[in-house]
């Protein structure tokens, strides 16, 4: 049988006994510290030591048992001191330990008791003293991300959990966004992806998103998979895309002025759909956005503005009622007419301006000679200022104005 002397004593060894150890010093915890004991001894309910039917110490083999500051204790044969006594872990606010059962455990929170079962993680806030336990090993320390404004924190789920900020059940693999200004601390099954920027709007750019799976975006809309648009600062000053959200460009705004104007292929409707093969006829002075999918048919053009000597030669592209000078005039495909100055000119969506014109001033002793498209009949023009119709083109043998002496004598 082995025994321990514990002092203050004088002690007198007896002839059939035999010193093994010692003497040593007692085990000394300074308060805030803690140490680790293997193959504890078995206490009773009052702390004192158990012994077998033998008087030996009763051990707690292969065990191990976390010993706070107490007075000084010896060590009992069989027990072994793991780890010198070391200061308790402070968690600081804003910090987390992520703790992981390594068997099967209860533990008392408050007044609440919790059960742990082996593989299980949980979190230690702080601020706080960790007081460690054998039952669980300390993973990694969480420390909070500061989200600034017009960021966002973009998280993904370790595996199926509850997110701790909206307790919205989340899948493995599952990333979503967190907005709100502030230190955010990830729950234990939580993982930070990165730290998203907003991107400011103001009132000259937009945002051209695409809906990478259906999802309610942050203004309550329902987006298709697939579905793109523009989010502008009458949505919000600034857009934090989210996990749902792929930024295809910035758009800048198109402004057009008084002398301006534009026609808009495939434009978007009041529903957000776009009109395809249909054109949009828009006048300045005004600025706006182009919607994803509309186009602008040979960019921003300027306004015709015809001297009383110019002229447009039209085509009708599509049937449509022509108002002119009061008059609703029937269009077909294909008509051609002449449009005459002093005036300006915007050609609506069904028209084509085929080509500009201007009048050609001949001398007495000049000529030019004209040929009738339709017809196909040439004829010499003498002596006059002549406009070319709408059905009419120059005809000439090698130039274009020449003098005819023998027609015009």
């Amino acid at each position: 049988m082995t025994r321990v002397e514990v002092g203050p004593k004088t002690f007198i060894r007896q002839d059939h006994e035999k010193v093994l150890v010692g003497p040593l010093k007692m085990v000394v915890v300074p308060p805030r510290h803690y140490c680790i004991i293997e193959n504890p001894v078995v206490v009773d309910s009052k702390g004192q030591p158990v012994f077998d039917e033998h008087q030996q110490i009763k051990l707690r083999h292969a065990d191990r048992e976390v010993r706070l500051a107490q007075d000084p204790f010896p060590l009992f044969p069989g027990e072994n001191l793991v780890n010198q006594p070391q200061a308790l872990t402070i968690v600081k606010s804003n910090t987390a330990l992520r703790l992981r059962a390594v068997r099967d455990f209860e533990e008392t929170v408050g007044d609440a008791v919790e059960k742990h079962i082996a593989g299980d993680e949980w979190l230690f806030t702080g601020p706080g003293t960790y007081i460690p336990n054998v039952s669980a090993e300390v993973v990694e320390t969480v420390v909070a991300t500061v989200i600034a404004p017009n960021q966002a924190l973009r998280l993904r789920a370790r595996q199926d959990c509850i997110s701790r900020i909206d307790n919205v059940k989340r899948v493995a693999g599952e990333e979503w966004t967190v907005a709100h200004s502030g230190a955010y601390l990830p729950g234990v099954y939580e993982e930070v992806v990165d730290l998203v920027e907003a991107i400011v709007l103001s009132d000259t750019s937009a945002l051209h998103l695409k809906a990478l799976r259906t999802f309610t975006d942050r203004y309550g809309k329902v987006r298709k998979n697939g579905e793109e648009w523009l989010v502008t600062n009458k949505e919000a000053e600034a857009h934090t895309p989210s996990v749902y959200e792929k930024v295809v460009e910035q758009v800048a705004i198109t402004t057009l002025t008084n002398r301006q104007y534009c026609i808009v292929t495939d434009p978007v409707d009041e529903k957000g759909n776009n009109l395809l093969g249909q054109k949009r006829l828009i006048k300045g002075d005004c600025s706006f956005f182009l919607r994803p999918g509309e186009g602008l048919l040979k960019g921003i053009q300027d306004v015709f503005v015809l001297n009383e000597d110019e002229a447009l030669v039209l085509r009708a592209t599509e049937e449509f009622e022509d108002k002119e000078d009061s008059k609703t005039v029937a269009r077909r495909p294909g008509d051609r007419w002449m449009l005459v100055g002093p005036r300006e000119y915007i050609p609506a969506v069904s028209v084509e301006v085929v080509d500009r014109r201007k009048s050609i001033a001949l001398d007495e002793n000049e000529g030019i000679y004209v040929r009738d498209m339709k017809s196909g009949k040439v004829r010499a023009v003498c002596g006059q200022t002549y406009m070319l119709r709408e059905n009419e083109e120059l005809w000439s043998k090698g130039a274009r104005y020449f003098l005819l002496p023998f027609l015009c004598s």
